[in-house]
């Protein structure tokens, strides 16, 4: 993500269906300049080891044009010594849900985490009252483990439980191929 993004973030983050469901990064923003600030702050948040990426498509289709910002995702919370990291802070504008959008991102990412950097587990959770999150979750692969109750605040100030879930190193390849399949690549 760099500050260039802010522009084509903002229909994402401005789209009011994306805080349906829980979303917990930030309120729906109302200016570009929320906008702004909330790239400048995912850019200072490398320094603690978040990266986070805008997503584009890369080909004119009938999802638009080339070059079209669709969201944003990241790795974060990283942990070296147990070789985890998370995924998450996902939000794809409304107009690119059940696209090949999200399965392709977390294949890029997965295979960023497992076959780049050598992770052995990869945690993706969302607010469990996101069933349309949830339900993307588990069509990629990811293992189901629980709920953490209580676990961050909502962008409301109200306290948000998150479903987790994971992906294991073991398990990688086995979920590389249905997010291929997914996508129709060989």
């Amino acid at each position: 993500m760099t500050t260039e993004d802010a522009a084509g973030l903002f229909d994402v983050y401005a789209d009011p269906r994306c805080y349906e469901h829980g979303y917990l990064m930030s309120r729906r923003h109302e200016t570009l300049d929320d906008t702004r600030r909330f790239v400048a702050g995912s850019i200072a948040a490398r320094e603690a080891g978040r990266l986070a990426y805008t997503a584009r498509l890369v080909a004119d289709s009938e999802l638009g044009a080339a070059g079209t910002v669709v969201g944003s995702s990241s790795l974060g919370d990283v942990d070296l010594e147990r070789e985890h990291v998370h995924l998450g802070w996902t939000m794809w504008g409304s107009r690119w849900w059940g696209t090949p959008v999200n399965p392709e991102a977390k294949l890029l990412m997965l295979g960023h985490a497992f076959e780049r950097c050598g992770f052995g587990r990869v945690r993706i959770q969302t607010d469990v009252r996101n069933e349309r999150s949830r339900a993307a979750i588990g069509r990629l692969g990811a293992v189901f483990e629980g709920v953490t109750r209580r676990d961050s605040r909502r962008a409301d100030g109200s306290w948000r439980d998150s479903a987790v879930f994971s992906v294991l190193v073991d398990e990688w390849p086995a979920v590389r191929a249905t997010l291929t399949g997914r996508l129709g690549d060989p």
